[in-house]
């Protein structure tokens, strides 16, 4: 959406060199690729910093494209679900904007229980300059990306023994208050 591109517009341009890899089978099509590339160049950013990616053919390929990005930026008013996982099981951290509702709390939910809060902007100015700060730190990013899966294996996000104890836990708390009137 325009938000969307104008928010991530601001970000390329507040972090030197940074490109920006769009993947959507929408973008398959030629007319939706000019039409996107048309509002961010329309938002001063040029064609030679944004790849415009469509389908691909098999899920391993999808996964390999996460190799060619640094930073994922989340998607608003609705959050990046699948997404989010997938780029945090690949080793890429998701920068997320809060929003107000459900559907633009689902990225905080998954950072927050991934143990990487500090990635949570409450703003849009927050959300670019904690693009431009974690970018222009590339050993400590380095260091995230190494060790992402296995921290996300070990948090509360991946780990369903706990979550279902939890969730038993609350159903039997909510089943004891209806009891009890």
């Amino acid at each position: 959406n325009p938000g969307v591109l104008a928010l991530w517009a601001e970000v390329l341009r507040q972090v030197p060199g940074s490109r920006l890899l769009l993947k959507c089978p929408a973008l398959t099509d030629a007319t939706v690729r000019e039409s996107v590339s048309a509002a961010l160049q329309a938002l001063g950013i040029g064609a030679e910093r944004v790849d415009l990616l469509g389908h691909t053919p098999t899920r391993q390929e999808h996964l390999a494209l996460y190799a060619r990005v640094d930073i994922a930026l989340d998607t608003f008013p609705y959050n990046g679900t699948t997404t989010t996982c997938e780029a945090l099981w690949m080793g890429v951290p998701v920068l997320s904007l809060m929003g107000k509702h459900h559907a633009g709390r689902v990225g905080a939910s998954l950072l927050n229980a991934a143990g990487l809060a500090d990635w949570l902007a409450d703003s849009p100015d927050a959300f670019v300059a904690i693009a431009r700060s974690r970018a222009g730190d590339i050993a400590a990013l380095a260091r995230l990306r190494q060790s992402l899966r296995g921290q996300l294996q070990s948090s509360p996000l991946c780990d369903a023994e706990r979550f279902t104890r939890d969730l038993e836990a609350r159903l039997l708390e909510a089943w004891k208050a209806t009891l009890a009137g």
